[in-house]
């Protein structure tokens, strides 16, 4: 248990600017008709969802799942008009609905971290908003950020970074020893100067502390674990003809998805899925006017019909 606990937060009071990312091409790959079922395995703040029910015209059926407290706050107004909303992570909500036998027609994940958490310096997500050293995505979770950066060993740490920062060895190194030498560290500005401390020289557009930081959010969620064990089992969501989207952020989360869709092709006529898009859809070329969605990537898949 954290010796610093983040402080509880209130659910955001306006989050009418909040822009949900490459949200024109999820609505092309996603395809929705009047009629069909919708989970949402990330709602977040429910822009994607709010798009598709516009589409379908039923609040009824679509089902938002989100383990960020905040987030579901925000998705009663869905609730209110009819839709399944669910505090949970996405590993667990998927196992249940898999075991149930539960079939949807559309599946989004999206991997993000949201702007509502980004923006929010209670949040501990952000390199230029002093806060907490939080970063948990869900508040009921014991370990945060402030637990990996104060009580991992110093090579525990180097590992963190090269395998979820992708550092080179050298920075992962120096940065480790910086974290180590700062102790006891209580908020991101705090960490951040750290990290700044191994930094030679002015930095242009990319913060140095940016790879750390993801690095220790991954570690804290353990994310990258999540996805893996959600691609072994997403393709039992699927009803015959049901299409799945997922949107990446970083290589790593991008390698496994590309990586399980492209397992699926390589199985022939054994595959549950067939691609929709042959390469990722990128936010930096799709979706230039939202700052956040620079880093995304789109891939979408169909269910095969004998596999249904």
């Amino acid at each position: 248990m954290s010796k610093h606990t983040p402080q509880q937060l209130q659910p955001e009071a306006d989050h009418r600017f909040h822009i949900p990312v490459l949200l024109d091409k999820v609505v092309e790959l996603l395809a929705p008709q009047s009629g069909e079922t919708y989970l949402d395995l990330t709602a977040g703040y429910g822009g994607h969802a709010q798009a598709i029910a516009n589409r379908t015209g039923d609040h009824k059926a679509l089902t938002l799942v989100d383990r960020d407290d905040n987030a579901i706050k925000q998705l009663q107004s869905f609730e209110q008009k009819g839709a399944r909303v669910v505090h949970d992570d996405f590993v667990h909500f998927a196992q249940a609905a898999v075991a149930s036998g539960d079939k949807y027609d559309m599946v989004l994940v999206d991997f993000g971290v949201s702007s509502p958490q980004l923006d929010r310096a209670e949040r501990g997500f952000s390199i230029l908003r002093d806060g907490p050293l939080d970063m948990r995505m869900d508040n009921r979770q014991s370990k945060s950020a402030f637990d990996v950066v104060n009580h991992t060993r110093e090579q525990e740490l180097v590992k963190i970074l090269r395998e979820y920062g992708e550092e080179r060895p050298s920075n992962a190194v120096r940065v480790a020893k910086a974290i180590v030498r700062a102790r006891p560290l209580h908020t991101t500005k705090e960490l951040a100067d750290a990290i700044l401390s191994t930094h030679r020289g002015p930095y242009q557009k990319i913060h140095p502390a940016t790879r750390t930081f993801q690095a220790i959010r991954i570690a804290v969620n353990d994310e990258l674990q999540q996805i893996s064990k959600l691609l072994h089992i997403v393709d039992n969501l699927l009803q015959p003809h049901g299409r799945i989207a997922f949107i990446s952020f970083h290589s790593l989360e991008d390698r496994l998805v590309k990586q399980y869709l492209s397992d699926e092709v390589k199985a022939g006529y054994e595959a549950s899925l067939q691609l929709i898009t042959k390469k990722a859809i990128l936010g930096k070329i799709y979706d230039v006017h939202n700052p956040r969605a620079r880093s995304a990537s789109l891939r979408a898949a169909v269910k095969n019909k004998k596999k249904g």
